[in-house]
């Protein structure tokens, strides 16, 4: 006879800031820089090569975005 186990419901993660955000081998969240996917010719290549740096988020913020990609972690 099978026991009647009640499993856990699966989290669900949420899909866009699974594609914005990526964890790092020491567990920083990086993500890109805003304002570098489109209307690029009208900034100077100045301000185009600063956008190319990738961000790494504080503390403070990096447990929200943990809260939503939980199986990152």
């Amino acid at each position: 006879m099978a026991k009647n186990f009640k499993k856990k419901p699966k989290m669900k993660t949420n899909r866009s800031a699974a594609k914005r955000f990526s964890v790092t081998g020491t567990g920083l969240i990086k993500f890109g820089a805003k304002g570098h996917r489109h209307c690029l010719s009208n900034k100077s290549r100045k301000h185009n090569r600063a956008l190319k740096k990738v961000r790494y988020m504080n503390k403070g913020d990096s447990a929200r975005v943990a809260r939503q990609i939980p199986y990152l972690f």
